[in-house]
């Protein structure tokens, strides 16, 4: 509470302090006033002394007043194609939690990988990670947690009583949730903000496209790679549950599985829709190449899923639709203001010259480029342990961009792996919603999501160099 009400007061007065109180000019007019501007930002969002999404409502105020951009241009970024992709993946996420599908697919994955200690584990966590690249983690989490702790709890009431085994085991799978709900959202583009953010930023200010299906390319494998080597580090080498032997967590998934009885219309109806739109995502070049007139873009798309939803009726005689419009009071409209900001930022950063600067200054400097890429992979991932990795990524994407130009290598090279190191963490219960809800269950200090985490984090690094130095080029 201390560094909120510091930070409330920290971010207007540094920014009055850059405005009026330095000599002029730092950079250049605009420059100085863009640099006040991100100061104020940074600290609010660092310190969270107000919501993340208010802070992004600022170049809103204070870009017109500054003559950075005009108001039009401005709330451009709040309307831009990225924020209503993420609209509608939003709407097919919420109306997946409506029917209790993602409770139903996740108990499903869970049942089919085994029921011996080590397949449980590795169940949840395939089953946590498929569910945030489709829905946000903190909502996958929140639907494991509740599973797992009732398998924990069988153990915990068994005759040897809850032993060293049980223990690691429960660390095992609260940990593994955790870690999979924040590794599995890097497959898709839809899976976590931050890929959002890079998205967009290319789609506005670069005019690269990354479609669904290239962005899946790398970030499936990417993500597989890290949940298994998650799960490689918990059960073998950190946590290991020798000698655990227990069948009780079958009868806790065949419990809920018939809690949730049989499939209904309504679950059979928005996994139609879902599977449509993931297959258009995945084909739309194809059909666009069939189809040239058509011009089908995953925004486009992703909006028709959303109006699907809302729009075909389950019973259209008592007007019953699979989801409403008062249903979207839970949606995360924050983090789409959130988008809108960091795009607002950037834009901000190329108008003002900023990115230029960068990219001259590295230009005449006598960097490593694999140096500079290793550097900003490693600041980025232990950066997002303390704060928001959106409100990171909308910060230092453009400047990262400048870099890679300054460093003549292409800027998806850089961004990408970037990018994805900032959900790529590990270590605190505060850095992610998913690592804080299991931390919140009361099987997990800090110091064990500590140790683990800081482990995970410098293998993430390395796969992250490796992938910056060997697959990206070949993949972009």
């Amino acid at each position: 509470m201390k560094a909120k009400r510091i930070g409330l007061i920290l971010g207007p007065l540094v920014f009055l302090i850059i405005s009026f109180c330095l000599p002029k000019p730092i950079l250049s007019e605009t420059g100085d006033a863009l640099i006040a501007v991100a100061g104020w930002m940074l600290i609010w969002w660092i310190t969270e002394a107000v919501s993340i999404s208010v802070t992004a409502l600022l170049p809103l105020l204070l870009f017109p007043l500054l003559k950075i951009m005009p108001i039009a241009e401005v709330g451009a970024n709040y309307g831009s194609p990225i924020v209503f992709l993420f609209f509608g993946g939003f709407v097919m996420a919420m109306a997946l939690e409506k029917v209790n599908l993602h409770k139903r697919i996740a108990l499903s994955i869970i049942k089919l990988t085994g029921t011996t200690p080590n397949k449980v584990i590795l169940g949840f966590m395939i089953a946590t990670a498929f569910l945030s690249m489709w829905i946000s983690n903190t909502a996958s989490t929140v639907v494991m947690l509740p599973i797992a702790i009732s398998v924990i709890k069988l153990l915990m009431d068994d005759a040897d009583g809850f032993t060293q085994s049980d223990q690691n085991f429960a660390l095992s799978v609260m940990l593994g949730i955790a870690f999979s709900a924040n590794a599995g959202g890097i497959a898709t583009v839809i899976g976590t903000p931050p890929n959002s953010v890079l998205i967009g930023l290319l789609e506005n200010q670069y005019n690269i496209e990354i479609s669904f299906l290239k962005w899946m390319s790398l970030g499936l494998p990417f993500s597989i790679l890290m949940v298994s080597t998650c799960y490689l580090v918990l059960v073998k080498w950190m946590f290991p549950n020798k000698n655990l032997k227990f069948n009780a967590s079958k009868k806790v998934l065949n419990a809920e599985l018939q809690k949730l009885g049989a499939i209904s219309g309504k679950e059979k109806m928005v996994l139609a829709i879902f599977a449509v739109t993931i297959f258009l995502w995945v084909f739309r070049v194809l059909i666009n190449n069939i189809f040239p007139s058509l011009g089908l873009s995953d925004t486009v798309i992703s909006i028709f899923a959303a109006i699907s939803l809302f729009t075909i009726p389950y019973n259209f005689k008592e007007r019953d639709f699979l989801i409403t419009w008062s249903d979207t009071r839970n949606l995360a409209w924050g983090i789409l203001i959130l988008f809108g900001g960091g795009l607002a930022l950037a834009k901000g950063m190329a108008v003002s010259g900023i990115v230029d600067i960068v990219a001259t200054a590295i230009a005449s400097s006598n960097v490593s480029i694999i140096f500079t890429a290793a550097l900003l992979i490693f600041l980025m991932l232990f950066m997002t342990e303390l704060m928001s990795n959106v409100a990171l990524v909308a910060v230092l994407a453009p400047v990262v961009a400048g870099i890679a130009l300054g460093l003549g290598i292409p800027i998806l090279h850089l961004l990408i792996p970037v990018t994805i190191a900032s959900s790529c963490a590990f270590m605190l219960p505060m850095a992610t919603p998913p690592n804080a809800i299991v931390f919140a269950s009361g099987h997990i200090k800090v110091y064990q999501m500590a140790r683990v985490g800081v482990i995970l984090n410098i293998i993430a690094v390395i796969f992250l160099i490796l992938t910056f130095q060997f697959v990206i080029p070949l993949v972009f």
